[in-house]
């Protein structure tokens, strides 16, 4: 059991907040016989007044609760019933999350002798009464449940408990669960506590809740709310990490074991780096969806459209159509919405300015909100090269929980690149990619020879931990990579990966930057261009390398290998292919 070390004095937040709420218990929790004291409501207004958001979950009723708890104001939300009515001291909203009980079970239990009291929604009585009570719902038919809490006993409708409770106010706050920490003392708190990022049991909890806890203060009951929020005015509870296992990432598994390789929820950040087509996409994809399976809010920075169809995203810009900066965020105010902003309506050259009016709003909703909680920035030579000197001003001092992904390392900001802490190697020579990393950051490189490459294998390699690379079967995304054909229909390729017409003396110099274009020029160049590329394979090869859609390659390399076709009917035959896969972009 990990406990709290107790602080002496409260002090300025940090300006990178992580824990943005505080959703408290009541009854042994805030309160002691049921009554707040004044150094207790004194530190929920210290921690409002720090920009953070105080919420009360409470099994009690909502008119018991304001009638005990006078100062009941200094809460942002209000979950009452434990978890079925949410209520806004602000505005005096109140809403109902669940259907209140059916006359005639209250009517059964006034003749089975069972003594009761009534909530909008909530049926609180006490033990040894559960007895009757478990009974009529099995002989009524009901969807009740029946929850415990130190002798009480609450009846509610099935599916609603604090978590779900504090999960509405949340919603109506625009934050996550990700960014709160829980805090209780009794067994309608396990939900409570499973559902915060950080779940914290006071010294005087009952045991089952203690054991899994993050942690446990050091002090009983409201002082133990008083130390809890004191720490995390103190530091945020940095020196506290949840310690469950669905708080990390998993990767893969190492090599040759059954173990498994996890990155930390908060606090890492990444390069993804390896040559193209060498599988970088496979494991974002992977990651990314990971993240998104455990309610993490991603933003991904997508400059060549090869993300357009991950699952829990909403996709915004297109080939003929920039995204809109305005747009990205009205989507992220959710924080059950992920975002992918495609790029490809935006020009090469343009995209690293895009980039740093996009990068510095990321960060200052994370500021207000510690959301995106991951940063996914593919093409990162491109969008933050390292010859490009605006790029230094747009980026804060330290990137957390932020993925570049790059085909060149030593092409990215080193100073970008020294804020990771580590690196995935992919491809077939991940010694040199690791390499470029360390040299980037001014640390030695751990590889001295050169690295085993198998299929689907990654190295991963931490900075500040002791060792070599990480041998790790990445766990294949549940989707495996599809490349989106509008990327290659109408976007735009780099120039190095683009085809050029050039004839077989050379004398042009015709770019092809996506199918489109392709079949453009290739309606327009002479007979004797169009054979040159066709009988050295020009056509198929550029596909293969480049479009990576098997189906297209062979399909070219046969009618490449039909020496006696004539340029007419071979540049219709090639078009053809193109066109029965390839749609023009919307």
């Amino acid at each position: 059991m990990n406990s709290a070390r107790p602080t002496s004095a409260a002090q300025e937040p940090s300006t990178a907040m992580r824990y943005f709420a505080l959703a408290c218990d009541y009854d042994g929790t805030l309160a002691d016989a049921g009554v707040v004291s004044p150094t207790t409501l004194a530190a929920l207004q210290r921690l409002k007044a720090s920009g953070r958001k105080p919420i009360l979950v409470t099994g009690r009723q909502l008119d018991d609760l304001m009638r005990v708890f006078p100062g009941h104001a200094v809460f942002d939300r209000i979950v009452a019933d434990n978890g079925a009515v949410l209520y806004s001291p602000a505005s005096r909203d109140t809403k109902i999350l669940g259907e209140p009980p059916p006359p005639a079970f209250l009517e059964a239990l006034t003749l089975r002798g069972v003594p009761f009291s009534v909530g909008q929604v909530i049926v609180g009585t006490f033990e040894p009464y559960d007895v009757p009570v478990h009974e009529l719902i099995k002989e009524m038919g009901l969807e009740l449940q029946v929850i415990y809490n130190k002798g009480s006993v609450m009846i509610l409708p099935s599916g609603l408990n604090k978590s779900t409770g504090l999960a509405a106010a949340l919603a109506e706050l625009s934050l996550s669960e990700h960014n709160t920490v829980g805090v209780g003392d009794g067994e309608n708190d396990h939900a409570l506590l499973a559902f915060c990022e950080l779940g914290v049991a006071v010294y005087d909890a009952i045991p089952t809740l203690r054991e899994r806890a993050d942690f446990t203060t050091t002090r009983p009951s409201s002082r133990g709310v008083e130390e809890l929020i004191d720490m995390l005015l103190l530091n945020d509870l940095a020196d506290f990490q949840p310690r469950r296992e669905h708080r990390q990432i998993v990767l893969g598994k190492r090599s040759g074991s059954d173990g498994d390789v996890s990155i930390e929820s908060y606090g890492a950040s990444l390069v993804i780096a390896g040559p193209s087509g060498s599988g970088k996409t496979t494991v974002v994809r992977s990651l990314i969806e990971r993240l998104v399976e455990n309610d993490y809010q991603v933003s991904l920075v997508d400059p060549e459209g090869d993300y357009d169809q991950l699952d829990k995203f909403v996709t915004l810009g297109s080939p003929s159509h920039a995204p809109e900066i305005s747009e990205i965020f009205q989507i992220l105010e959710n924080p059950k919405s992920n975002v992918s902003v495609n790029l490809l309506g935006i020009s090469l050259a343009d995209r690293p300015v895009y980039f740093s009016s996009l990068f510095p709003k990321l960060q200052e909703l994370r500021s207000r909100a510690g959301r995106p909680h991951w940063i996914v920035i593919d093409e990162a030579h491109h969008l933050i090269p390292k010859t490009w000197d605006p790029a230094a001003g747009s980026l804060p001092e330290k990137l957390s929980e932020t993925i570049l992904v790059t085909v060149q390392v030593d092409s990215v900001l080193p100073a970008a690149l020294k804020s990771m802490s580590g690196i995935i190697a992919v491809g077939p020579s991940p010694e040199t990619t690791i390499l470029q990393f360390s040299e980037s950051i001014g640390v030695p490189s751990p590889v001295r020879a050169a690295l085993p490459h198998e299929k689907g294998q990654v190295f991963l390699w931490r900075t500040d931990e002791a060792g070599g690379p990480v041998p790790v079967q990445i766990a294949p995304p549940s989707d495996e990579t599809r490349r989106h054909k509008r990327k290659y229909a109408g976007g735009e390729l780099p120039p190095e990966r683009s085809f050029y017409f050039k004839g077989p003396e050379g004398k042009l110099n015709l770019r092809a930057q996506n199918l489109n274009t392709f079949i453009q020029l290739a309606e327009g160049v002479d007979d004797d261009t169009w054979l040159h590329h066709l009988r050295q394979h020009d056509y198929s090869d550029w596909m293969r390398e480049n479009i990576k859609d098997k189906d297209l390659v062979a399909e070219v390399a046969e009618l490449e290998n039909q020496p006696a076709a004539s340029a007419e009917e071979s540049r219709a035959q090639v078009i053809e292919a193109i066109n029965k896969r390839y749609t023009a972009p919307e």
